[in-house]
């Protein structure tokens, strides 16, 4: 809401003066984005400008004008230069050709999309010609305003997508480095952290946004009837799934035999997928605070290097062990917690609500009512909770009860749980506000398997508040 009044407030005279850009440089500054956050923040920009597009052309060329700006001190601030010798010279009416025939049919559809990735890859010019190619994509759709707002809006559409394959073909975002509020103490207790974890999950879902779920009925986890004709998830935002957590996170969820007892090979690709997913959550605020919060309270065994502290959590997430008794090397705390095994003929694990949307649309798993709570002083489950107990069946394999966050981004569940498992208890009651009007009495159980490593995390919803 912050970010979007503040462009509100440049698009108000469609005129960005130096001060105005100095101010917009030290605003990105301040705020400090990670990496998953900067397409959206360019793509705001696009969408709330289409507001103040008018049947006024000059106003239209200096709203045009006012994006640019905010897209440069964006790129200035939070990105640089993938390749500064870049690989072909500028070639201002080349690029200028190229904007204006993709812009004529107002449109760039999936495979113009590829096209144009493509051409940006193959023509990346010098360190100081990338501000005047991103500019020209501005100046050459100045030719193409009209006095019909709608055809208008698709131009400013087609404009951010030429800008996103830009950005994606020739910068590269800057290493970004989570800045611990000053306020907040290192020392608090664990109910204070998980709270300041939620609180940075930037990259978490809106319900009835970005998602939406149809509860249905609630059963008692004894009741043997399906209570729940429809799935739970009507539908989720698949643009999310392209944010380079959920994409490292979706990529592992295939990686993974459900049955325990059977031996996991990890390949060299599921080996790159893993690093990949870790790389990509340390990037991020939560994990970055997991890893400061650990190290406060355990500075004797929880490294000061990052490089240290990804290898630590490869191993407790990632390393194999045996789960069945005399058996193989056949399962991972990643794989039970995010994944779901299957073990004597029941469903284990599987407190991920990703891979629950995922098997879901595959038609692999059948929601079967949420469980209703234990006092009747509880608060109503809807469609905006964050925190579901629910039972299911996969593949025809029965979790009588499982409890699952929903909505949040890989990297929160990721630190929660490493967090508890590193410095907490095996039993972890905490309290959390959502922000939806709901407040959830949780206990996060954290058990190990092989000395040191996870063998199960999940959240136990003991009470629920409005």
């Amino acid at each position: 809401a912050k970010i979007e009044t503040f462009y509100r407030q440049i698009f108000t005279d469609l005129v960005v003066s130096p001060e105005e850009a100095q101010e917009l440089i030290a605003y990105y500054k301040t705020l400090n984005p990670p990496p998953d956050k900067l397409v959206w923040l360019r793509a705001t920009a696009f969408r709330l400008g289409c507001e103040f597009l008018s049947d006024d052309n000059d106003k239209n060329v200096a709203l045009l004008r006012a994006i640019n700006a905010i897209v440069h001190s964006l790129e200035f601030t939070c990105m640089l230069p993938r390749d500064a010798d870049g690989n072909s010279e500028l070639d201002a009416g080349e690029a200028t050709e190229f904007y204006s025939k993709l812009y004529s049919d107002l449109s760039v559809d999936r495979e113009e999309g590829e096209e144009l990735f493509e051409y940006f890859k193959s023509h990346i010019p010098p360190k100081d010609g990338l501000v005047t190619m991103r500019a020209m994509a501005f100046k050459a759709a100045v030719e193409h305003l009209s006095d019909d707002k709608q055809s208008n809006i698709s131009l400013l559409r087609c404009v951010n997508v030429v800008v996103h394959n830009f950005e994606r073909a020739c910068l590269v975002p800057r290493k970004y480095e989570f800045k611990l509020k000053p306020s907040f103490d290192l020392s608090v207790n664990l109910d204070d952290a998980v709270q300041e974890l939620w609180e940075l999950d930037v990259n978490r879902l809106t319900p009835n946004a970005d998602y939406s779920i149809n509860v249905q009925s609630g059963k008692k986890p004894y009741w043997k009837e399906d209570s729940a004709d429809d799935p739970l998830f009507d539908w989720v935002d698949k643009a999310a799934f392209k944010r380079p957590t959920y994409r490292t996170f979706m990529a592992l969820l295939d990686n993974y035999k459900a049955e325990t007892g059977l031996a996991e090979y990890v390949s060299d690709v599921e080996r790159r997928e893993i690093w990949s997913f870790l790389n990509a959550i340390m990037e991020t605020a939560p994990m970055q605070f997991c890893h400061q919060y650990c190290r406060a309270k355990d500075p004797d065994n929880i490294p000061a290097d990052e490089k240290a502290f990804k290898k630590l959590l490869h191993k407790i997430w990632f390393q194999m062990y045996k789960r069945e008794r005399g058996g193989r090397l056949d399962s991972s705390g990643f794989e039970h917690v995010f994944v779901g095994e299957v073990k004597d003929g029941s469903v284990s694990g599987f407190h991920n609500w990703i891979q629950f949307y995922i098997e879901e649309k595959k038609g692999k798993l059948d929601y079967r009512g949420y469980i209703k709570p234990r006092s009747k002083k509880a608060a109503r489950t809807n469609s905006d909770d964050h925190v579901l107990t629910f039972q299911f069946a996969w593949n025809g394999v029965e979790k009588f009860v499982g409890t699952s966050f929903v909505g949040v981004s890989p990297e929160f569940e990721m630190a929660l749980y490493t967090i508890c498992f590193l410095i907490g208890e095996e039993e972890n009651e905490v309290d959390l506000e959502t922000g939806t009007g709901d407040v959830f009495g949780l206990n996060i159980r954290c058990y190990k398997m092989a000395r040191d490593k996870i063998g199960t995390a999940f959240p136990e919803a003991n009470a629920h508040y409005d």
